[in-house]
């Protein structure tokens, strides 16, 4: 995220507005669309794309311990994405 002047972005009246408030300070100022954990960056589709494999090979036949190594989580891990 870069810098950029209130002057340059909001008019006049507005400005005016927002220094009643806070002057000199750095402001963040959200985007209106919230998005979900991940999903910018695209590690929510990763994670749900490797979740439903991990299932599909635990029906296949593959144990918990072979899984745990083949995706290199403990156990413990994949029993959490089994039995969500």
């Amino acid at each position: 995220m870069r810098y950029r002047n209130a002057n340059d972005i909001f008019p006049d009246e507005l400005l005016k507005e927002i220094q009643k408030y806070s002057q000199g300070e750095l402001i963040y100022i959200p985007e209106q669309t919230k998005k979900n954990w991940g999903e910018k960056s695209g590690s929510r589709e990763y994670y749900v794309t490797r979740n439903a494999e991990i299932r599909k090979k635990h029906q296949e036949g593959k144990t918990i311990a072979q899984l745990a190594d083949e995706f290199a989580l403990s156990t413990d891990s994949i029993r959490r994405i089994l039995y969500r």
